[in-house]
């Protein structure tokens, strides 16, 4: 079985440290803090043993420097110029493996950035997939598009709607909640969508991340993984007062409403 420790940085962000149980080698995702790093892997009484980065932004590539500084591990990243410490570049469809159970398929998502990749774990055994996503899918959310286009996002969510709905989703921040209120604002007649929002303010009245959720309840609540039902479509259409006629142009603008919201 795969262990996630769930490490919260600064003001919304997560960083990932896993491992396999009975292994003390662990690897990170996207560390932003290295300090923070440092601190878990010593409370955990775990070894560095790589990092795993998806996408170039600082909050998570801002404590690569000082945890190589600590030790020299492996950082596995996309091939992209903009990550100068990434040892290891990975493409779309390559295949990164730690171990028997610790193995990742790499999905290229660009749309909140160019360089953006996803790490998809498959089952193994009683294990229930998993995905490391970074910014391009959030619980009950989509990122910016701060370099990508609406048609690059919405081919890279439809990519990773395709997996498994048992995924646990593992994305980089703390957004759900602000997330859920803007899906309501599209859908509010979705049941799913109502019981959502219920169970994730009862996690965060509680101090608890609303994280991993799993790919089913994206499809169910997630208006930027609906964008081919016909409930996100009128309700696009009755806000804008015209008619959508492609799914890329919809994803288009229920991002730039969400951007305003």
């Amino acid at each position: 079985m795969i262990k996630v420790h769930t490490l919260p940085a600064f003001t919304d962000n997560y960083l990932w440290l896993f491992h396999s149980e009975g292994s003390s080698d662990a690897y990170v995702v996207d560390p932003g803090d290295g300090g923070l790093v440092l601190e878990a892997l010593e409370k955990l009484s775990l070894n560095l043993a790589g990092i795993l980065i998806t996408h170039h932004h600082a909050d998570h590539t801002g404590g690569i420097a000082q945890l190589l500084d600590f030790k020299a591990v492996p950082v596995y990243g996309p091939d992209s110029a903009n990550i100068p410490l990434v040892s290891h570049p990975f493409k779309h469809g390559e295949t990164l493996k730690l171990s028997a159970e610790l193995t990742f398929e790499v999905l290229e998502v660009p749309g909140h950035t160019l360089d953006h990749i996803a790490w998809f774990c498959p089952a193994h055994g009683s294990q229930q997939p998993l995905l490391f996503c970074g910014d391009t899918l959030f619980a009950g959310g989509c990122g910016r598009l701060f370099e990508g286009s609406a048609a690059q996002m919405h081919h890279s969510l439809s990519l990773l709607a395709e997996l498994p709905e048992n995924t646990a989703i593992h994305c980089a921040h703390e957004y759900t909640l602000a997330n859920l209120a803007f899906a309501q604002a599209v859908e509010p007649n979705n049941r799913s969508l109502k019981q959502r929002v219920i169970d994730a303010q009862a996690l965060r009245d509680k101090g608890l991340p609303t994280v991993p959720s799993t790919m089913a309840l994206e499809l169910e609540t997630n208006p930027f993984m609906r964008c081919h039902t016909e409930s996100v479509k009128n309700s696009l259409e009755i806000k804008l007062g015209r008619a959508i006629n492609t799914a890329d142009e919809l994803l288009g603008a229920v991002r730039t409403w969400k951007d305003s919201f």
